[in-house]
Parts: structure tokens; C-alpha cells; sequence
């Protein structure tokens, strides 16, 4: 039986077992859901993440468990679809009885997900892969915001890093490629607002559809510009493609991405062509065996399985066990929510997690990388 089955199947048996009262708890589990894109092109990413979440249940659940209750993941696959990630939020919540939610993916998916779904329903997510604006909203323009805790940086922190680079080496004519959805406008957004900062405007901007990237008109649009940086807020495919048609155009310029980029799989289909290309990340340095986190994730997981998604999916699993320690053996769900906002500068070793009663930042950490000889990953 696959994982996939077997988390199914894990997951049904659960359901039987729950207690009435409060959702996804007896007196000896807890139920968590989650939602992410496990097939389709980006479907690695979903997997990294669900195998770390997967490792960091199974590792408590040895010691003992949380306050003598084991940990049970039920993944769905939303396949990077908002329509998805919404019905499998439902499906979670009403159906499956999950008690809160963690490591979910992407911008569209957790701001509909957020809104129509496990905001509504008062449920808490800890932990996404995205940094866009809508989902650190103050609680007073959307009270769904609640009920998300962020542990990663946003997209304007990893654009402020990225351009303060740049203009740190002279370069001043930068143009942006990106996806037309909140992902790419996010980042747009963030890019344009850093230059600002440093009395300077965005020289070019080209939006690429998700779906049916016209990768063409892009490259043509921001060739002509005569950038000397391009800042790729999209995911990997497209971001492979479209360096490979500027490079056989004969452009140049320096290319950075954000994290989203999927570091492992844009380096391994770019091949050669990834040296010198700056990526942003949003957690520590994957291989810097100084930092307690870090050895722990790849002691867990194993080098050849260690992952940068795989890593912020360990951070996300972290920080919701502290949240269910804290919070009790009589557990509800807004004690979870209380424990999770004492989490202030919060260490998980190396890594800190802040949140409040009136936010839900998570982090600020951003550090630039750069591909090196033979694909390595260099600070």
C-alpha cells in the first residue's frame, strides 16, 4: 500500500475513533489535515512536505505522543488548484473532523482555503508556503486571519533582501517576471515598493498566465528593456524555460528567484544553466550544520530526502507540536490558538517563531543563495 493509501486509510480509522465533543480529539489521538499539490508539476513540493510533517508526527509519536495523545496526518491532494484546496479544506473540517490543519501550499490555495473554508469554520492552519500580503491581513479588515499562523517570511521581506542585493552591486535597470495571481502580484508588488526605497522604478514587468505561460512575449518584452537583473516570482517550469529562451537570445542579466522556486527540482531541470542564479530563502542554509533545526530535519529525514520545502514543512510541524504541548491535555482548538500566540521569538534552534495576540508574522529570516559549480547551493 503507497503512503497515499495508507494516510487514507489512517485517516478513516481515526474518524471512527474520535469522541464527541471537540473535533479531531480522543484520549488518544489528535487528527490534523492537510492540503497541497501532491500530483501535477509541482507535485514534489507536496510530497517533501508531506513526508517531513509525516516524520515529525512519527518522531513525537515515539516519545510518547503530545500530553499522551499520537499525532495522525490526513493529506489530500489539492494538485496547486484553489477549487481543490477548498473542497479538500471542507472535506477536512465537516467530514474528516480534523482537529487544526498544517502545511499547506501556495498563494490562490490558502487565501480561498482561508476565506471560505478554515476561517470560516474556525479552524487553525500553521504553516504555508507563500508570502503573499492577503494572508498576513490584520484581523480587523479580515477576521479569517486569525486563524492562519505564517512560519515564513512574506514576499516583500524576501523582495527587500533581493533588491538591497542588487542595488548593493550597482544595478539599477531591473525588470520582473510573474505569475498573474497573488503569488506574482505579491511579489511584484514587493519588488517595485523596494526599489522605491532607493529612488528607483522598475524598468520592466512581464505577467505570465499559470496555466498557459506565454513564455515568448515575456522574454521578448523584457529582452528589449536591456535589464541588467530579473526577478522571477514564479515556479519552477516556467522559470527553467523562460531563463533558457533569454540565455538563447543571447540576454544575460543576472537572474534571482523567490523561494517558492522549488530549489532541488529548478536546479536539476535548469542544469548548467542554474549556475550563478540567486535564490531567496526563507529558511536556514540546508546543509549549515551548526543550527540545531537544521541537523535535526536532515538526521530525520536523511540527506538524500532533506529538501528546502521539506525543511519549511519541519518548521511548520515544529511550531504546531510546541503550539499542542502548551496547550494542554484539555485541549480545544482556541487553546491551541492561545498557546500559538505565546510563541513569542520562540527558538526552535536557529530558527524563531513570533507570533501575538494581534499577529501572525511567524518570521522575518530571508538569506540569499546562489547556485555554485555542479549545482551546489552557496551563501
Amino acid at each position: 500500500m503507497d503512503i497515499l493509501k495508507w494516510l487514507a486509510v489512517a485517516g478513516s480509522m481515526m474518524f471512527s475513533m474520535l469522541a464527541h465533543g471537540e473535533p479531531g480529539i480522543d484520549d488518544k489521538n489528535i487528527l490534523i489535515g492537510m492540503s497541497a499539490p501532491l500530483s501535477g508539476p509541482i507535485g514534489s513540493y507536496g510530497k517533501q512536505m508531506q513526508y517531513a510533517i509525516q516524520a515529525g508526527f512519527e518522531q513525537v509519536n515515539q516519545a510518547g505522543g503530545i500530553n499522551g495523545r499520537k499525532l495522525q496526518l490526513l493529506a489530500l491532494d489539492d494538485a496547486y488548484d484553489s477549487n481543490r484546496s477548498v473542497s479538500n479544506t471542507r472535506r477536512l473540517v465537516d467530514d474528516h473532523k480534523v482537529f487544526a490543519l498544517v502545511g499547506y501550499y501556495g498563494s490562490n490555495p490558502t487565501i480561498d482555503a482561508m476565506n471560505q473554508a478554515f476561517g470560516p469554520a474556525r479552524v487553525p492552519l500553521v504553516g504555508t508556503i507563500s508570502g503573499a500580503d492577503p494572508l498576513r491581513e490584520a484581523f480587523t479588515i479580515n477576521p479569517n486571519a486569525r486563524y492562519l499562523f505564517n512560519t515564513r517570511a512574506s514576499y516583500a521581506d524576501e523582495t527587500n533582501a533581493i533588491i538591497r542585493q542588487l542595488v548593493s552591486l550597482g544595478l539599477k535597470r531591473i525588470g520582473v517576471l510573474y505569475h498573474n495571481d497573488n503569488f506574482g502580484r505579491s511579489g511584484l508588488d514587493g519588488v517595485s515598493q523596494a526599489l522605491k526605497q532607493h529612488q528607483l522604478e522598475l524598468t520592466i514587468a512581464a505577467a505570465i498566465d499559470r496555466q498557459n505561460p506565454d513564455l515568448s512575449a515575456a522574454v521578448g518584452k523584457i529582452a528589449g528593456a536591456s535589464v541588467q537583473a530579473v526577478v522571477l516570482v514564479a515556479l519552477h517550469k516556467p522559470a527553467v524555460s523562460f531563463i533558457q529562451a533569454m540565455k538563447k537570445a543571447g540576454q544575460y542579466p543576472m537572474f534571482v528567484t523567490l523561494s517558492p522556486i522549488g530549489t532541488e527540482q529548478f536546479i536539476a531541470e535548469l542544469g548548467k544553466d542554474a549556475r550563478g542564479v540567486v535564490i531567496s530563502q526563507v529558511v536556514p542554509h540546508l546543509w549549515n550544520d551548526t543550527l540545531p533545526i537544521v541537523r535535526d530535519y536532515r538526521r530525520l529525514v536523511g540527506d538524500e530526502k532533506a529538501s528546502y520545502h521539506g525543511l519549511e514543512a519541519y518548521l511548520m510541524t515544529r511550531t504546531l507540536l510546541e503550539g499542542l504541548k502548551r496547550a494542554g491535555k484539555d485541549l480545544t482548538r482556541e487553546k491551541l490558538i492561545s498557546a500559538l500566540e505565546s510563541l513569542n521569538h520562540f527558538d526552535l534552534g536557529g530558527y524563531r517563531i513570533d507570533y501575538g495576540n494581534k499577529h501572525r508574522t511567524g518570521s522575518r529570516f530571508v538569506e540569499l543563495t546562489v547556485v555554485g559549480p555542479d549545482g551546489k547551493i552557496l551563501r
